[in-house]
């Protein structure tokens, strides 16, 4: 390469390397400790995966609405007022906690 190309792809290379570094960047989110459930008893307020319907309803109580079955293998869904239990067949697959609102 000859001195007169270098003069030409230097000034590119370094107008993309800025460019490129002026958009690299990313939200940061901020949640108050208070607000975070960073201890395991928050999992154990909900059911554990395999168990089944009846362990459920027997430890929890009965939901506040029951869905499905949806689709194959058929899934189904209670709702809790703390959180959503989801099935397969008669088996827990994922139990979610519902966002809790802070008061203010």
């Amino acid at each position: 390469m000859s001195y007169s190309t270098h003069r030409l792809i230097l000034p590119a290379v370094i107008a993309v390397v800025f460019a490129c570094g002026s958009h690299a960047f990313a939200e940061e989110i901020r949640i108050p400790l208070g607000q975070q459930n960073l201890t395991p008893e928050w999992r154990a307020q909900q059911p554990e995966r395999g168990m089944t319907k009846s362990q459920v309803e027997a430890n929890y109580g009965a939901p506040d609405s029951r869905q499905g079955p949806n689709g194959t293998p058929p899934i189904y869904y209670w709702e809790y007022a703390d959180f959503t239990v989801y099935f397969e067949g008669d088996y827990v697959i994922h139990a979610v906690s519902k966002h809790l609102k802070a008061t203010q």
